[in-house]
Formats: structure tokens, sequence, C-alpha cells
């Protein structure tokens, strides 16, 4: 079975803080970067945008970079597929403003690359509010099975 978790992430987890991290790693390559309206109805009853929100803005900006490059899913062809996908919330986005979302890519295998993501907001540059990432595995959709990434795939993540 081909091994799933990068080589270059790293896990923390802090039993007497019960903190768990995964931290992007240095080598990487910048393909996507979006900027986001944060919407009224992205807050949840706390007065910050909600979690599920943060994954909602990874999934944006993913897409928006596959359909840059050509990448369409086709349930009877081959395509991506996430696998898993992690958010570490640092600060709280809140409404009003606009979330600059980077989204890096790394590690390709044999048939899957990591994909990093920052969030900031756009008047505050440099300062995460979240990161996060996520697994991509190419797949034979008719079959479920894993298929060696094409080669342009290969050469657009590696960094």
């Amino acid at each position: 079975m081909a091994q799933w978790w990068p080589q270059t992430t790293v896990l923390h987890f802090d039993r007497g803080r019960r903190q768990m991290r995964i931290e992007i790693p240095e080598r990487k390559k910048l393909v996507r970067e979006s900027v986001l309206p944060i919407r009224w109805g992205d807050m949840d009853a706390m007065a910050h945008v909600n979690n599920t929100l943060y994954f909602r803005y990874m999934e944006t900006v993913r897409i928006d970079w596959f359909q840059e490059i050509g990448v369409l899913t086709n349930p009877q062809e081959v395509g991506p597929v996430i696998i898993n996908a992690f958010c570490n919330f640092h600060r709280s986005l809140v409404y009003p403003g606009q979330v600059r979302v980077k989204m890096y890519a790394s590690d390709p295998g044999r048939s899957t690359f990591e994909t990093w993501v920052t969030m900031e907001l756009d008047h505050e540059p440099g300062v995460f509010y979240a990161t996060g990432g996520a697994t991509t595995i190419w797949v034979d959709m008719p079959t479920h099975k894993s298929v060696p990434l094409p080669d342009r795939i290969r050469a657009l993540v590696s960094a």
C-alpha cells in the first residue's frame, strides 16, 4: 500500500495541552492565490466564521485551481479525490473582511500529492488566521482504484 502521509509533514501532539498541529513544510510551490469575501452567513453563534467554512474556503481555491489547469471531474474518467484534509485554527475570522487564501503543492508520489493552504486577512498580509491542507489521490473513477499522476500534474505540483 502506498504511503499517504508525506515525509515532510510534522505532526505535533501535546497530551498536556491536548493540542494537535500539522505544520506546513518549507519546500512547496505556490499554485493558486485567491481573495474570498467573508460573508455574514459564514459566522456562527459565537460571532466568528464557523470552522466548516475554513474547509469550504480551501475547497473553493482547490477547485478554482483544478479548473484553471484543466482538471474537470467526470465520474467516467480519471481525476482527483481528496483522501484527507486538516485545518489549524490560529485566529478567528470575522465578518466583514476578505480572506486571502494561498494554496501550495508538494510531495508528488506515484498517485498522490499534497496541497497546503494559508489564510490571512487581505489587509493583514503575513498574519495567518488558519493553515491547512489535503492529500489528493488520482483515481480511475469507474474502478475506484488509484492510478499514476499524469506527467503534467506531476510537473505542476513538483516544488
